[in-house]
């Protein structure tokens, strides 16, 4: 089952937004609201290394974009311990639909967050009522439970009479039972995916110092190669490749070739690579010295000029045809100029054929 959240228009109009945010702000701040592991509370669990992946970003600009959202817009808290992010008006715009299956997912989810500080901070700009009262209510639980013992006695009573009470509400309740638990069974499918997906990017992409590395060389592709062409796996996974075996700054150099070209995708890059293997290139010094080498040989070079490869014939026969200019009338001098234009047009075309 597809995962969909809300993004009002007003967003676009609000004048925070409008007037604070720069452009990487407002992209930044939809990443949030929209990535793969938004929960239905405003509260969830995301490592920074998966937002500079999924942005193309690198760790630095992530922190700066993450402390910049907490301390100055200051619409978010980011746990570092627990990896916990909270999104301060989440609710203000995402619980415009109530009913049993919303609040069911909405207690089920609070149960998992880790840092319970995170939760009143997002409850303080819930609009709905039922929904607040979860928060609140499960704050104060959470604030009790070591006090609970001392307090057994008094509190059977209360509890008896909320179970009466819930009891003698749930009768028109029951035939949203099965629903709400398969609504349940398949988020739990869901995350179970997720994980898997997850998984998957791990082993696909590795891990450790390289991360950032390899985030900058997605960076410049997404940014520079990718304008214009369809997002795929396959790309991925190319460049993917390429960096096991070439490393960054060899595969970024071949990408700045490939932007100054103007070859969109991974084909330009895959062919310069492959010319750098075969020249046995193995450090960006050797990389340069190829490219210089490449450029001698071409016929536009500045120091290579066409009359560098001309052949010993021509100027043999400029130099006769000079001698010989005296006996020659103006027309046939002409006709000699054009013969020897037109053997030195005709041999350039072999040459560079």
């Amino acid at each position: 089952m597809a995962k969909f959240r809300m993004i009002h228009t007003e967003f676009w109009n609000d004048p925070r937004v409008v007037e604070e945010f720069t452009p990487e702000d407002k992209l930044f701040y939809l990443y949030l609201l929209t990535n793969s592991k938004t929960t239905q509370i405003g509260i969830y669990q995301i490592t920074k290394k998966q937002m500079a992946f999924d942005m193309g970003y690198s760790i630095e600009t992530v922190n700066s974009l993450v402390d910049r959202f907490e301390k100055h817009h200051e619409i978010i808290v980011y746990n570092p311990d627990t990896r916990e992010i909270a999104i301060k008006n989440w609710g203000k715009y995402n619980f415009n639909r109530g009913g049993k299956p919303v609040l069911d997912c909405v207690t089920s989810e609070l149960k998992e967050v880790k840092d319970k500080n995170l939760i009143q901070l997002v409850a303080e700009r819930i609009e709905k009522k039922e929904i607040r009262a979860i928060y609140d209510s499960y704050n104060d639980t959470s604030d009790d439970t070591s006090s609970d013992t001392s307090n057994d006695t008094d509190n059977e009573s209360q509890g008896n009479k909320k179970q009466e009470s819930h009891d003698s509400n749930s009768s028109y309740d029951t035939s949203d039972d099965s629903s709400t638990i398969r609504g349940q069974e398949k988020e739990e499918e869901e995350e179970k995916e997720e994980e898997k997906e997850e998984q998957q990017q791990k082993e696909l992409y590795g891990g450790g110092l390289r991360d950032e590395e390899f985030g900058e060389v997605v960076h410049f592709y997404k940014n520079n190669l990718q304008i214009g062409v369809s997002e795929t796996s396959f790309n991925m996974e190319l460049i993917q490749q390429f960096f096991n075996e070439w490393g960054s700054e060899l595969l970024l150099a071949a990408m700045k070739l490939a932007a100054q070209k103007e070859a969109k995708g991974t084909a330009y890059v895959e062919a310069v690579l492959k010319r750098w293997k075969e020249y046995g290139v193995k450090n960006v010094e050797d990389a340069r010295a190829y490219q210089r080498q490449l450029r001698k040989k071409s016929p536009y070079y500045p120091n290579n000029p066409k009359q560098d490869i001309k052949p010993d014939w021509y100027d043999k026969h400029k130099q006769e045809t000079q001698e010989s200019k005296q006996e020659l009338s103006d027309a046939e001098k002409e006709k000699a100029a054009a013969e020897a234009d037109k053997m030195l047009q005709e041999y350039l075309a072999e040459q560079t054929s």
